[in-house]
């Protein structure tokens, strides 16, 4: 048979929607199948159909259940996947709670901008999949046991290696057997760091064709990340924010992931209360999956290693889970200094918004940020200094202070995807690079140039590239890609638009009266205007009373 060929579907030159399909001469496999977070030219591509037909896809291998990897399993069984889903049993029983959960989001969303659309004469809209495909697709999982090979097709096997990303997480080498021999393939999915604090290191096998490898902290080389520091870091910013609140209610808060995060955190802040390094504080996980999740976690000790360190955490009196709306209500009406553990954690959706709303404009709150914040998110606006920010259509100035550590991320830094590079050596024809932004995956190449040299490459989306022995090629497109190389990653006219509003809002709350407000305002609807796009007419019989 020909070479294989392996198409980019995601994750590539941008850090989500993870899906990579490898084609033989007897069908078609996906490595992951993820959800796009971000800027919503980006996210819109969830609704847009998959540039494959996922009735010809005879099998997903998925490295782990975090949504950017596994969101739209449900979507591709709705559009037509029958195969099996092959994954770790812990993948497996994550997903069991967070692809339900994902469909639930989407549902009371869609349910909510529809309301809008109906007051406003808007078209509805549909969501991307519901609670029936994402139980339909939860059938379709066959667990498999870390280095078990599995025939997936009659030319393709593949066995899992553990990852050290998270509970259940695993990279996946790929076997497709040719006429001359085979092709080897390694998909690194989503590495661990060495200091993360429930996995153990990553491994992998040595001596394949080809490697596609994560580089989302390609250009970063951390400090001391190791637990005793990571705590030691964690405690200054705890008592910094309540240094800042003081005697008034105050707060921090920490958007989180449901699944894995919220357990680490919640964690390391028991482990420090009980030395003595904290004060016994209030701390609420304000998620219902993250429940779940934590009895996923209770159920799999043995694949953790710091099992004992996790339940005592998990078990502590002073920890509160909100399952119900009004329990999470309840906690921005509560007194004293209070610690808020909610999703999701680049502040995109979920319950850390509406605490948002609650506190980013009083100087008595501290909203940390603990992980990677996707360009073009909330959270990434919040960590690159926005002094306002809107929120489901409203406008919230940002008095509280906003921190960063990166000391609890789950993916290796450079020097550490490096490593794990070096210990997969010989690698005979080439590297690509994913699941990263330009400057992630240029400080990466560099560091992989004495490993790799002139054969490593950063695939644009929806690119094809033929597996051949002494190196990939590049194939004509037969169809533009879903969106342009830059497009991806980047801001788009959504968030410009939101930023204009707020700097429109700005200027009109710094000129001293009202008829300079009028004069500024008329200007406005000049430059619409003079542009060609008249601006609609006022909503009410007042508004032009002064223009």
């Amino acid at each position: 048979m020909s070479d294989p060929l392996l198409a980019f579907h995601g994750a590539a030159r941008a850090v989500t929607g993870s899906c990579f399909r490898v084609t033989t001469g007897t069908g078609s496999v996906l490595i992951d199948c993820g959800m796009f977070q971000g800027a919503k030219t980006e996210k819109a591509l969830n609704w847009r159909a998959f540039p494959f037909d996922p009735a010809g896809i005879s099998a997903v291998l998925l490295t782990h259940a975090h949504i950017d990897h596994s969101g739209l399993l449900p979507k591709l069984w709705r559009d037509g996947f029958r195969g099996r889903i092959h994954s770790t049993a812990p993948t497996a029983a994550l997903c069991g709670i967070m692809l339900p959960d994902s469909a639930h989001i989407q549902e009371m969303e869609v349910e909510q901008l529809n309301r809008r659309n109906r007051r406003d004469g808007k078209a509805e809209v549909e969501a991307i999949y519901g609670m029936d495909d994402a139980s339909a697709a939860l059938g379709l999982f066959h667990p498999v046991a870390l280095g078990e090979w599995v025939q997936v097709l009659p030319d393709l096997r593949a066995r899992f290696w553990n990852a050290g990303h998270m509970l259940g997480s695993a990279s996946v080498e790929v076997e497709v057997t040719l006429g001359e021999g085979v092709r080897r393939l390694l998909f690194s999915g989503d590495l661990g760091p060495d200091a993360k604090l429930l996995q153990r290191d990553p491994e992998g096998p040595q001596g394949v064709d080809y490697v596609v490898i994560e580089s989302t902290y390609g250009d970063t080389d951390r400090i001391d990340a190791s637990a005793p520091n990571r705590r030691a870091v964690l405690a200054y910013e705890v008592r910094r924010a309540m240094d800042r609140a003081g005697s008034a209610p105050g707060a921090l808060l920490i958007p989180t992931f449901a699944v894995e995060r919220a357990q680490e955190l919640t964690a390391d802040l028991t482990q420090l209360m009980e030395e003595g390094a904290l004060p016994w504080l209030q701390m609420h996980v304000d998620s219902p999956l993250a429940m779940r999740a934590t009895q996923v976690f209770m159920d799999h000790l043995r694949a953790l290693e710091a099992d004992q360190h996790l339940k005592a955490g998990l078990a502590s009196h002073h920890l509160r889970f909100a399952e119900t709306p009004e329990q999470s209500k309840a906690i921005d009406r509560g007194t004293g200094f209070r610690i808020i553990l909610a999703a999701s954690g680049m502040c995109e959706a979920g319950r850390i918004r509406h605490h948002l709303k609650s506190w980013l404009w009083q100087d008595a709150a501290t909203v940390l940020l603990c992980g990677y914040q996707a360009e073009g998110t909330l959270g990434r606006i919040l960590h690159d200094g926005a002094d306002a920010v809107r929120i489901q259509g409203e406008e919230f100035p940002v008095r509280a202070a906003v921190r960063s550590i990166d000391l609890y991320s789950g993916h290796a830094d450079g020097p550490e995807l490096a490593q794990w590079l070096r210990e997969r050596l010989p690698i005979r024809a080439g590297v690509f690079l994913v699941h990263g932004e330009d400057e992630a995956m240029t400080g990466l190449a560099a560091r992989l140039d004495m490993i790799a040299g002139d054969r490593v490459f950063s695939p644009a989306l929806d690119e094809v590239w033929q597996l051949a022995a002494q190196g990939p090629v590049r194939m004509a497109e037969t169809a533009p890609p879903r969106l342009a190389p830059e497009q991806v990653a980047r801001l788009d006219w959504h968030n410009d638009v939101s930023s204009l509003i707020l700097d429109i809002n700005a200027a009109l709350r710094s000129v001293p009266d009202e008829r300079a407000r009028a004069v500024l305002i008329r200007r406005l609807r000049r430059a619409l205007e003079d542009d060609g796009h008249p601006p609609p007419p006022p909503r009410h019989p007042h508004a032009r009373r002064h223009s």
